[in-house]
């Protein structure tokens, strides 16, 4: 679990986070959506420790972020893996070894160890066999399974991922949405996913926040957030045609 405690963050004259209060819930998917502009990748950033809050705490279980020092801040990181936007493979790597590096750099395991470890996380996101392709062979829906695999591979309790269907064609993304969820459950991890996709609302929203203007607007589960009665919410869900016409279709 992790809990935000009435976050504010300013960049000068510009207040960008407006006491922002949730719990991102364990072996759910957690998802942060908004326009662009809401606030969604502050928060993220301000969640992992990259920015540092105007005002307000971050607790991961009952640890209290925040106020750690960096031996403190190392090893809450250790157990938080990172999907990035555009995967953030190393080209010049293979994909045994872009999955492998975190283990080199953070673990005393063997060689084999490290083998088995990255064998076995392939197998979790169904590429086993492909450890000597590099990234620039493999498709994006691949490159992002690649990500998820390295993401998983110190067996992390937190989970973060940054637009992960960017890029991505829409039956690959429901591939992707679905990867996570699984590991998600099967992990109990702690997932927080920053999207704008509506899709992936839909199909793995389990726990929302949606921001809007720097304030958290409305928070719920996937079933309740068509019967919202939150307008910016409603604007936000119904911005595509194909949407709209669902909306009357429903009415």
């Amino acid at each position: 679990m992790i809990r935000a405690n009435h976050i504010f963050k300013s960049f000068g004259q510009q207040e960008v986070l407006k006491d922002i209060s949730f719990t991102f819930e364990a072996g759910k998917t957690n998802l942060i959506i908004g326009r662009s502009g809401a606030g969604k990748t502050v928060l993220l950033k301000i969640l992992v420790g990259l920015q540092v809050p105007t005002a307000g705490k971050i607790f991961y279980d009952d640890v209290d972020f925040t106020s750690l020092d960096k031996k403190g801040m190392r090893a809450i990181r250790m157990k938080i893996g990172m999907l990035f936007q555009g995967s953030a493979l190393f080209d010049s790597l293979s994909v045994e070894e872009n999955i492998r590096f975190p283990l080199d750099m953070f673990t005393d395991m063997t060689p084999k160890e490290k083998l088995e470890r990255v064998n076995y996380c392939l197998e979790r996101v169904n590429l086993g066999g492909v450890n000597s392709k590099y990234p620039s062979e493999l498709s994006g829906g691949m490159q992002k399974r690649v990500g998820i695999a390295r993401a998983i591979v110190l067996r992390p309790h937190y989970l973060f991922c940054d637009e992960p269907n960017s890029g991505l064609d829409p039956k690959t993304s429901i591939v992707i949405d679905e990867l996570i969820s699984t590991i998600t459950h099967e992990d109990n991890i702690t997932t927080i996913i920053n999207t704008h996709d509506m899709s992936s609302v839909m199909e793995i929203g389990e726990n929302i926040c949606f921001l809007h203007d720097g304030k958290l607007e409305w928070s719920g589960h996937k079933e309740q957030v068509l019967g919202s009665d939150n307008d910016n919410l409603q604007k936000f869900i119904f911005a595509s045609p194909f949407l709209q016409r669902l909306r009357k279709a429903m009415v």
